[in-house]
């Protein structure tokens, strides 16, 4: 973890103008090169921002100062700026490399942002401050320790608790996190209107409900790509949950108006359907595929594909024309023989590389196909992109 002494090193006019003037270099070649001062440093922080760049923009236009563990923990500064939260003062619990903090600033007045290690800290407030960001406070603090003595009231509480274990092990119960929020929520109610919860996109929905009764749950997803879950606990009434492909679409619903059954039907004959869509993962994550589909396909399953006659409108997901579908049995073996494709795969149980084995394919073509299950059937779809 870093030290206050790194930040003063990574601070200097020497350091700031050797990360500048290395910005496009391999971090290996920076390590080596003795002209470079500090050249191990500079080379960790080049590539850091490097791979920064996409995921954190503004920190690398500003040429912020990224330590390794707190990039690799951090938020997305699209996925950050998603959050629905708004007001005149927000408490962050967890402020880390501060993205999240950076985001809340742009919709409150007032930041307060809790950092437990004061090298972190230290990082976030010159960070904020190369961001030319100055309504954010970073406390050094526990989250705990902060409570006991607050005397504000805010807004909002936000949360993203550390998912990281003594060892490192990954956790997913909210409880085994850090702050514990599930413990910590009488004291949260007392001090903000309303608090926002962000969890590991594997945190399981219907946990939320079970652990907070009335609240609203979101699944984020950024590039087809599971993202997050955020929990809403607002004061207001009802079990509410949101899919959100973020720069794709938003779909709502009650959780009570989910749908549970697996498949909406069972086609004895696919060749009438023209159309193939697969579902965000972050519809499938949040069990709305049912809600999101009816009306809109013919067929649908829960974490699977859609089929319909007619191109669907205004669904979240990925549609293609389908070219045709085969079943898998030993004759499909010479259909695909020796063809380069895109793979997808939705509830089958084959990985692609043992698809890519058994029936003798590879990937990296232009061709697309799915493999999947309709009912208890496994096919192959192959697809045409619209």
């Amino acid at each position: 973890m870093f030290k206050v002494e790194d930040i003063e090193i990574l601070c200097s006019e020497s350091v700031r103008q050797a990360i500048e003037e290395n910005i496009g270099r391999k971090s290996t070649d920076i390590a080596l090169d003795r002209r470079v001062p500090h050249a191990s440093i500079v080379a960790t922080q080049v590539k850091n921002l490097q791979k920064a760049r996409t995921k954190l923009p503004s920190y690398f236009a500003a040429r912020a100062i990224v330590p390794t563990l707190a990039y690799e923990q951090s938020s997305s500064e699209e996925c950050a700026e998603r959050k629905e939260l708004s007001g005149d003062s927000v408490l962050d619990l967890t402020c880390g490399l501060g993205v999240d903090a950076l985001a809340l600033s742009k919709r409150f007045r007032r930041v307060v942002t809790i950092e437990r290690n004061e090298g972190v800290a230290a990082v976030a407030r010159e960070n904020f401050r190369r961001l030319r960001v100055d309504n954010i406070e970073v406390v050094c603090a526990s989250a705990e320790e902060y409570l006991a003595g607050c005397t504000d009231h805010f807004d909002w509480c936000f949360s993203d608790p550390d998912r990281r274990g003594a060892k490192g092990e990954k956790l997913v119960r909210l409880e085994d996190c850090s702050p514990n929020v599930v413990t910590l929520m009488p004291r949260l109610k007392q001090i903000a209107d309303k608090v926002c919860i962000k969890c590991s996109p594997l945190f399981d929905v219907d946990e939320a409900f079970r652990l907070f009764g009335d609240c609203s749950v979101e699944c984020i997803s950024l590039g087809g790509e599971a993202k997050e879950v955020n929990i809403y606990i607002d004061g207001l009434a009802g079990q509410r949950l949101s899919a959100v492909a973020i720069g794709i679409g938003k779909f709502s619903c009650k959780a009570e108006d989910r749908g549970g059954v697996q498949w909406s039907c069972i086609p004895e004959d696919f060749t009438r359907y023209r159309y193939i869509t697969l579902p965000d993962v972050s519809l499938q994550h949040a069990r709305m595929v049912a809600a999101a589909f009816n009306g809109k396909s013919d067929v649908w399953s829960n974490n699977g594909v859609a089929l319909s006659e007619q191109r669907p409108e205004g669904v979240l997901g990925r549609t293609f024309e389908i070219e045709a579908i085969y079943n898998i049995d030993s004759a499909f073996k010479r259909v695909i023989k020796g063809v380069k494709a895109e793979i997808y795969r939705r509830e089958f149980p084959l990985s692609n590389a043992e698809i890519c084995k058994r029936y003798r394919c590879s990937e990296g073509g232009t061709e697309k196909w799915c493999f999947t299950r309709i009912g208890e059937k496994y096919v192959a779809i192959k697809m045409n992109k619209i």
